[in-house]
């Protein structure tokens, strides 16, 4: 689910990140847009076992990460996975 709003004078989207973890005991979301800060942004269990987190992104093209048990992980359901970047195999989320 994706939403757009203003904040700031600057466009945002509400981008929506699932991560397919039910054995996990805690899942973030780590990304260029916190820094790569590994606990600022903890995901919430769903009943079914994933984990859920919206975030407003600027437009452009975020990379990011799920730290699930301490584990960098892809997300298999991202837009793109670049190759290589500073932070190895990272996921991409593309906002217009």
């Amino acid at each position: 689910m994706k939403t757009t709003a203003k904040t700031s004078d600057e466009a945002t989207e509400v981008v929506s990140f699932c991560c397919d973890a039910p054995q996990a005991q805690t899942v973030y979301l780590i990304s260029d847009f916190n820094a790569w800060n590994q606990t600022s942004d903890f995901m919430q269990r769903q009943s079914d076992g994933s984990w859920f987190l919206q975030m407003p992104l600027s437009r452009g093209r975020h990379y990011y990460l799920f730290l699930v048990d301490g584990e960098m992980t892809l997300d298999r359901h991202a837009m793109f996975v670049p190759l290589e970047t500073r932070h190895g195999c990272v996921s991409l989320v593309a906002v217009s």
